[in-house]
């Protein structure tokens, strides 16, 4: 079966829509998954609904890469964008055709520089994960290329400077705080470095617009089952092994000036793209609904014998739960629009609910202590100075994750803390309120397995939780409290906190998590 280019797509008979030719307007600084699925999709929405008329060359920000491939193809590959949305099964395929080629800079940096001093480049995104914006004070104004992505930018922006051409846009998607102006730092520590001109450096703060992003889409990326690829290739009447699967949800949060938005292509496109004069609101909702519920939920539900997020969702008493913590305690918090706050935590929803993705609840405990402090606490103590009373849900994710760190502990290893999650409790031992009983089956039959655990986080707290394997609950929920390496406070000067903690636990160990969770209804 021939490979995906623009002649054999014109053979399968696909009725979507392709741009073959068209401006290249966008430089960007990576060619993976998460950039393919959510940015040059976005651009070629905005090729297709706003008539913007643009192509995007991807620059291969490591040594090895896609290159090759993506130029095989001439850039064209297959998009699924797969979930639920409302409820609903979606499983949407659109072929890209937003980019027209890639650049492997490691054998090509002239090709770079040449497309820097273009008359059609506007925009440069990035997304070389989070340790990409650093300083590298090895990187050299001469090599070929420098060896930082900050410093492959200034040496972009200096041979735009030098031709004379006007500033660009600097959409900046790395998964940092403020990534925008973190990475404008870097640039000016390089102009420092290589003691480039005062001219230059005026150009750079003043004639381009760096902004800070929020990204917000799940990309599982390519299809891993053999049997799914065979099908798809036959469906498709092409083979691309560029196929790349994001979930439905997308959301672009741009932090920039004035009339940005009119300079960008996405509003007049209808896509969920916004700029906005602070982006951080938006990360406070991301990280507060999103991340906050993941945190909340996920360790109760795994110790009441669920593994992965979307099974939990079909279960009355966990998604009750957790839509209260969100809509009851949460959302009450956020300095945003209410209705704004709850059709993203109608979102959240749809995207744990998701039948194609089996996110495990072990994943996502990773860290938990750090999780909880960043993602839960401010909400906890926002909740507690403006409704003078503690949120029953946040406090009960406490002593869940209290639980979860203490169940059973079986010994300290290499790999982490071992625990087990236990034996059903009696009461546990009858299927859900949704009538999910196969699910409730094999959740009773995970429980009764007395299946063994590993709880990963930083060694410090391992070994704190290992140390006090023999407490009492009293005695246990006093030292984690009062750990203020854990929290930077001691949580025990909260009114009533301590004390609620301790009933919780008390329950969990001897009802379940599942009671608890109920409890809270």
């Amino acid at each position: 079966m021939a490979q995906l280019n623009y002649e054999v797509l014109k053979n399968s008979g696909y009725k979507g829509y392709v741009l073959e030719s068209a401006p290249e307007k966008v430089m960007q600084f990576g060619e993976g998954n998460f950039l393919r699925a959510f940015v040059d999709y976005f651009f070629d929405i905005a090729n297709e609904k706003a008539g913007w008329n643009g192509k995007v060359v991807l620059v291969q920000p490591i040594a090895s890469g896609l290159t090759e491939l993506i130029n095989q193809q001439q850039g064209l590959y297959t998009l699924y964008l797969r979930g639920s949305q409302n409820g609903r099964k979606v499983d949407d395929k659109r072929v890209i055709s937003s980019c027209s080629r890639a650049v492997n800079p490691y054998g090509e940096w002239d090709k770079v520089l040449d497309f820097a001093r273009s008359d059609d480049l506007e925009i440069i995104v990035s997304n070389t994960t989070e340790a990409g914006i650093v300083h590298d004070t090895e990187s050299t104004f001469d090599q070929v290329p420098p060896i930082s992505f900050p410093a492959k930018l200034t040496r972009v922006l200096f041979e735009r400077f030098t031709a004379g051409k006007p500033g660009i846009v600097m959409l900046s998607c790395e998964l940092i705080d403020n990534n925008g102006k973190e990475l404008l730092k870097c640039v000016n520590q390089y102009i420092d470095d290589w003691k480039l001109s005062e001219d230059f450096r005026r150009w750079v703060n003043e004639e381009n617009i760096f902004c800070s992003t929020l990204v917000d889409r799940i990309v599982p990326g390519r299809i891993r089952d053999p049997r799914e690829v065979e099908r798809l290739n036959a469906e498709n009447g092409y083979e691309d092994p560029l196929t790349d699967v994001g979930e439905v949800f997308g959301v672009w949060v741009i932090e920039g000036p004035d009339g940005l938005e009119d300079r960008l292509p996405f509003k007049k496109a209808g896509v969920n793209v916004m700029v906005v004069p602070d982006v951080t609101p938006y990360k406070k909702r991301k990280v507060r609904i999103l991340n906050g519920a993941h945190t909340g939920f996920v360790l109760g539900a795994y110790l009441a014998g669920y593994d992965i997020v979307r099974d939990c969702m079909h279960d009355d008493a966990v998604l009750g739960y957790m839509n209260k913590m969100l809509y009851e305690e949460v959302i009450p918090t956020l300095p945003l629009d209410k209705e704004d706050c709850k059709q993203f935590a109608a979102a959240v929803q749809d995207r744990f609910n998701n039948p194609f993705v089996n996110h495990e609840l072990m994943s996502i405990s990773l860290n938990s202590t750090s999780k909880w402090r960043a993602r839960n606490m401010p909400t906890f103590l926002d909740y507690v100075d403006q409704m003078g009373r503690l949120p029953k849900c946040l406090t009960t994710s406490f002593a869940a994750y209290v639980a979860f760190y203490s169940n059973d502990i079986q010994d300290l290893t290499d790999k982490g803390l071992v625990c087990k999650r236990g034996a059903a409790p009696d009461s546990q031992n009858q299927p859900s309120a949704v009538g999910e009983a196969d699910l409730e089956t094999q959740r009773v039959s995970n429980l009764a397995k007395g299946n063994e655990y590993v709880v990963s986080d930083d060694r410090w707290v391992l070994e704190f939780y290992n140390a006090h394997k023999g407490d009492s609950a009293q005695e246990l929920v006093h030292a984690v409290m009062t750990n203020t390496d854990m929290w930077g406070q001691d949580l025990t000067q909260v009114p009533g906190f301590e004390d609620e903690v301790v009933r919780i636990l008390k329950q969990i160990r001897a009802e379940g998590a599942l009671a608890a969770y109920k409890a809270c209804l």
